[in-house]
This record gives structure tokens, sequence and C-alpha cells, in this order.
């Protein structure tokens, strides 16, 4: 029982192990998160804004996009390993992969959710569009966004274990992998807490930037 199951004195006893190296794998998981997560953020407000401007490239870029969710990431990440080899750029490539859709999804919704009689306002100040953009549509779509961002953050930290299960020699994902090769259950349990706590602070943070961002969704928030 002890094996499957280990006591929480005994993982904790193994999070103190200095042996293990903790801290340098908690930073190199957290590193390629936060790093497909960055890729995945300025690629998807992108392709965000083309799709809602642009209906030709909405019809051109759609299914590919698409396409690219349905695919199982555990099947495309030994194929990143063999096209760019064993360094870092496969495992942020699949968290970049596994944080996209969700952000590309979110800021389509939010930036078609401006307000139609605001925009015909705006039209008949003759503003610019991207006045228009800055002061009407960004403005509706923030929330949106920062929703996208809190699921792609945690749904990012997937993606990077994904690709140290997959080939890597530090990280979390590849503590995991080493301690069940060793039938250490305990380090699993101690690597899978230091992986939640990860996905928490990441969760948090952009909670709290969501609330620094956009203040006055947190007050509407609270009022309903």
């Amino acid at each position: 029982k002890e094996f499957l199951v280990p006591a929480p004195s005994k993982v904790f006893r193994q999070l103190l192990n200095p042996n293990l190296n903790w801290p340098y794998h908690f930073w190199v998981t957290a590193w390629e998160t936060l790093a497909g997560f960055a890729v995945a953020a300025v690629f998807g407000i992108g392709v965000a804004y083309l799709i809602v401007h642009y209906r030709r490239l909405n019809q051109i870029l759609y299914p590919y996009i698409l396409l690219a969710q349905i695919v199982p990431k555990v099947a495309v990440a030994p194929l990143f390993f063999i096209w760019f080899g064993f360094g870092e750029l496969p495992k942020v490539l699949v968290a970049f992969l596994v944080a996209f859709f969700p952000i590309i999804i979110d800021t389509v919704v939010g930036l078609n959710a401006a307000d139609p009689d605001m925009l015909d306002f705006m039209r008949t100040l003759g503003a610019s569009k991207y006045k228009t953009f800055m002061k009407v549509k960004l403005p509706a779509a923030l929330p949106h966004i920062f929703g996208g961002f809190k699921v792609a953050i945690t749904l990012a930290v997937i993606g990077a274990v994904i690709a140290e299960f997959v080939g890597a020699e530090s990280g979390l994902g590849y503590a995991i992998i080493r301690a069940q090769s060793h039938f250490r259950t305990d380090q699993v349990f101690a690597s899978l807490f230091l992986l939640s706590v990860l996905g928490m602070v990441l969760f948090m943070t952009f909670a709290l930037l969501e609330r620094l961002a956009i203040p006055w969704y947190a007050k509407l928030k609270r009022l309903q």
C-alpha cells in the first residue's frame, strides 16, 4: 500500500531532497510553459484579429486552426523532436500548440462582442478603424482575452509536460518519467504536487493581471 500511495510525510521528504534538484526542474517546465504561452498569445491574438476583420482569411485559416486543435498533441510531440531535435524548441512548440486554440477562440468571440450601437456611433464621428478598435473593440474583447489566457496558461503546463514525457533530460515531466522507471511513487507525487503549484501560481497571476488591466470588469462581476 505504501508503494501504491505513499504517505504525505514521505512525499514531503522527497520535496526536501537536495539530490533531486526540484528548483531546476520546476524552472525548466515553467520556462517552457511561459515561452509556449507567449508565442501562442502573440499569434493567437494576431490571427484572431485577421479572422474577425478579413472574411476571406477566416475561410482560409479556420479549417487549419481547427485541424491543429483536433490532432492529438501526444501524437505530434514525437514529430517535433524528429524535426527540431531534443532541445527546448520542441517542448515550447507543444506548449504553444496546446495554448493557441483557446486564445484565438476567446479573442474572436471578444472582438465580435463590441456593442453595435457604439460601433455605429464611432462611424458617425468619422473615427478611424484604429481608434474604433482601441476605444470600442479592444475594451469589449479584454475580458474574453483574459479568460482565454487563464485557460491557455494551464493547458500550456500540460503541453510542456507532454513534450517532456516524449524526450527530455530536465523538467517536472522528466522527473515523473525518471521516478516511474525506478518505481518511486513518492517522487511521482512530489512532481505532481509541484506541477499543481506551477499551474495554480500561473493561473492566479493572470487572474491578478486581469483585475489590474480591467478593474471595471472585476467590479461588474461582483455586482452580478
